[in-house]
């Protein structure tokens, strides 16, 4: 049995402990797949014929994803370390080469290129996007790692091309890291899909007889994985182009698969298992290729529970708790029959608990793998008694992540008062409730933004330290604020960060929370009838008194706003 299914069905023990940012995206990446918030791009492989009918007829979106993958990796120089799965293949200039013909690079990046993020990279998605045609349509399981990085600029040119003699092929293999037999096996795995398409290749697949453009295929199941690309090949019944064209010049798979006098193409056509397990080696390491100084995480293993779409915002004297929980594994006659209790944990050793609803399923390797998910909220909470963890009975079965629990911070979290200063031009306050024990002394805003070439980092805005005395929000939080003026256009993408007096650093980015920037009500200040002399004792624009709190809150609020106003 493959050591990733291995890994799969083994307990949970090696997977990684929640929360890690970076790793719980690249586990969504992974494996939410199809369904209840399933990755939308996906639905390219649903069913693997999805392109098969389009112009020209024949198109495969899994083989478009696997050439694209290798493309990118090709460049590796095993000597330098440069090169390799970086997403370089984004860059025009790179995919206008003669070695990178054709639309399936510029498809690809169209399809895939919403998805990075701060945490997963263009070569991210595109390894994973390589892995997931491969298991999607048939394919074994390949592991999954993280943490590459994208390239500023294109790299050397490096790919090997149909007409380039075996000599030269085996070189370009070898300084990629691929011995020979390892280079007919990656032709082998990656041409089970696809085939080779007249208007990019007219000297290899000649027009059919109307002239229009066409497809001619490597195997006869050429959206589906399995060994037929080396049966018929060993049995003399193959079409492949790449083999029987009619210019030998760019028989390239002839050259490469009889480079040993056929005895890896025989052996894989003689075992469809051991044909499933070396495809399932030579992709993980075609797409583990990166450049020197790279390093990838561990094996990408799913949760057996997953809290995700967090969301704790204070409000007042209370924190407001929602989000979702997905359970791996659990069918959806399993999730509508049994029972999910969450168990939410204070810092005063008290608990209390909610039912989970469920709210759908998902699926991930062509449904080898089920999904159930579940909501909550909101749920409002003490304050001062605040939240430290979650633990969950899944039909009376408690799991606590071995005892570690499921680590929830609310040292920072956005505050419900957060507003808009004005509309025109838009400006917004933005208000953020720091646990007065942490003895806070930096509190900054985190911006995902991109360069000039699509790549993500992380831009930090400093929050000025609140006036003193500090504004209370209630006996347990404290608020930083700042006006934001400068508006950028990914409102999701703000975290707030506190550092505290030892260093240590908690930050909104696994509890969310963001204000919906677009629905911010008016600042207080605009809204009652505060005035330059003073306050007029009413909030509402409806007239109606103002409680002493919220008074004290609006004269602070305007205090901020305008700090060389004098209050009474």
């Amino acid at each position: 049995m493959d050591l990733f299914i291995l890994l799969l069905l083994a307990p949970f023990a090696t997977a990684y402990i929640w929360p890690s940012p970076q790793l719980d995206a690249l586990e969504s990446l992974r494996f939410d797949q199809l369904g209840f918030n399933g990755h939308f791009f996906f639905d390219f492989l649903d069913p693997c014929t999805f392109a098969a009918d389009e112009v020209p007829a024949g198109r495969s979106i899994a083989a478009d994803w696997i050439r694209t993958a290798y493309h990118d990796m090709a460049t590796f120089n095993v000597t330098s370390g440069t090169g390799g799965m970086d997403a370089s293949i984004r860059f025009a200039d790179e995919q206008a080469r003669p070695e990178n013909v054709g639309d399936a690079f510029s498809n690809t990046v169209a399809q895939l290129g919403g998805t990075p993020d701060r945490y997963v990279s263009m070569a991210d998605v595109l390894a994973n996007a390589a892995i997931s045609a491969m298991e999607n349509c048939g394919g074994p399981e390949i592991p999954f790692r993280g943490g590459r990085l994208d390239a500023g600029e294109a790299n050397a040119p490096g790919v090997p091309q149909p007409q380039d003699d075996l000599d030269a092929t085996v070189a370009s293999f070898a300084r990629q890291g691929f011995t020979q037999t390892e280079m007919i096996g990656l032709v082998a795995c990656g041409h089970t899909f696809g085939g080779v398409q007249h208007e990019f290749f007219p000297t290899i697949v000649p027009a059919d007889a109307n002239g229009s453009d066409v497809v001619s295929h490597f195997d006869t199941t050429f959206v589906t994985f399995d060994n037929k690309i080396a049966t018929e090949y060993i049995s003399g019944t193959t079409l492949n182009p790449l083999v029987v064209g009619f210019n030998d010049r760019t028989n390239s798979d002839k050259r490469i698969f009889g480079s040993d006098g056929n005895a890896t193409m025989s052996s894989f056509a003689a075992s469809p298992a051991l044909y499933a397990s070396t495809c399932s080696d030579l992709i993980a390491r075609m797409v583990d290729t990166v450049p020197l100084g790279v390093n990838l995480t561990e094996v990408i293993t799913p949760l057996a529970i997953k809290p995700t779409n967090l969301a704790l915002t204070l409000d007042g004297d209370v924190l407001t708790f929602s989000g979702q929980v997905r359970i791996w594994n659990r069918t959806q006659s399993d999730a509508t029959s049994g029972t999910v209790i969450m168990l939410l944990d204070d810092h005063e050793g008290g608990s209390t608990n909610v039912t989970l609803q469920f709210a759908g399923s998902g699926s991930a390797t062509a449904g080898r793998y089920t999904t159930a998910w579940y909501t909550f909220g909101p749920i409002q909470l003490d304050a001062v008694k605040g939240l430290a963890s979650l633990r969950f009975l899944v039909d009376g079965v408690l799991d606590d992540q071995n005892g570690a629990g499921y680590k929830v911070q609310d040292n920072v979290v956005f505050s419900a008062s957060s507003c808009a200063v004005s509309t025109n031009p838009v400006a917004w306050r933005l208000d953020v409730g720091i646990r007065t024990s942490l003895n806070a002394t930096h509190v900054f805003l985190e911006t995902a933004v991109q360069d000039s070439v699509q790549r993500w980092s992380v831009l930090e805005t400093d929050l000025s330290p609140p006036a003193s005395p500090p504004i209370t929000i209630n006996p347990a939080y404290t608020a930083w604020s700042i006006v934001l003026d400068d508006i950028v256009d990914e409102f999701e993408a703000i975290d707030a960060v506190v550092e505290s007096s030892d260093g240590e650093r908690f930050s909104t980015e696994t509890t969310g929370g963001t204000p919906a920037f677009g629905r911010l009500p008016m600042c207080v200040t605009q809204r009652c009838h505060l005035t330059r002399t003073g306050f007029s004792g009413h909030n509402h624009a409806d007239g109606s008194p103002t409680s002493k709190k919220k008074k004290t809150l609006a004269i602070e609020c305007l205090r901020r706003l305008e700090p060389d106003l004098k209050l009474s």
